[in-house]
């Protein structure tokens, strides 16, 4: 998987607590029991040291964790497709 893996797998696991094991791509931010107090606290970490902004209800609330991962190397990379989802 890309480098933006493990740096979501860190924010989740140091700052909420997310057992290691659950982080699978296809997880979502509601299975992983994020509410959306922590889903908007995690677009700031992401926004913060990664650069990335978006919409936290639009972007994570459905989106698995390998959507989200994909969005943000695409972002980081300057994928001009990705745009219009910030």
């Amino acid at each position: 998987m890309s480098a933006i893996h493990p740096k979501i797998t860190d924010v989740l696991t140091n700052t909420f607590k997310v057992p290691a094991a659950e982080i699978l791509p296809g997880s979502t931010m509601d299975s992983l029991e994020m509410d959306s107090l922590a889903v908007a606290e995690f677009a700031v970490i992401i926004k913060e040291t990664l650069g990335v902004e978006a919409d936290s209800d639009k972007l994570y609330k459905d989106a698995t964790l390998a959507d989200i991962t994909t969005f943000i190397d695409a972002a980081v990379g300057g994928d001009p497709a990705m745009s219009n989802a910030r």
